[in-house]
């Protein structure tokens, strides 16, 4: 897979916050750059998920009880058949 070219951004560190990320870099023996890009590519991604999990929600309720609803038999069949993964152990 290609990867993308590097991009510096330059980030002003609180004294506490700096001493930190280093800290970490040494009990990981990683450079503090890459804990840093590493931390900031969770907190992203984290919040992507918490943004489509939103969403998600949101519409589920908008929609509840509407004919965009889950339809009632398919609902039915997927619980019977969770309940009998759970009864066949294999």
């Amino acid at each position: 897979m290609k990867r993308s070219p590097l991009r510096n951004f330059h980030i002003p560190l609180s004294e506490d916050l700096y001493n930190r990320l280093k800290e970490e870099a040494g009990r990981s023996k990683q450079p503090a750059t890459e804990v840093a890009r590493r931390a900031i590519e969770l907190l992203l991604e984290q919040r992507r998920k918490s943004i489509l999990h939103d969403a998600i929600a949101s519409y589920a309720a908008q929609h509840a009880g509407t004919v965009s609803d889950l339809d009632e038999e398919l609902e039915v069949a997927s619980v019977k058949h969770l309940l009998s993964e759970d009864e066949d152990p294999q």
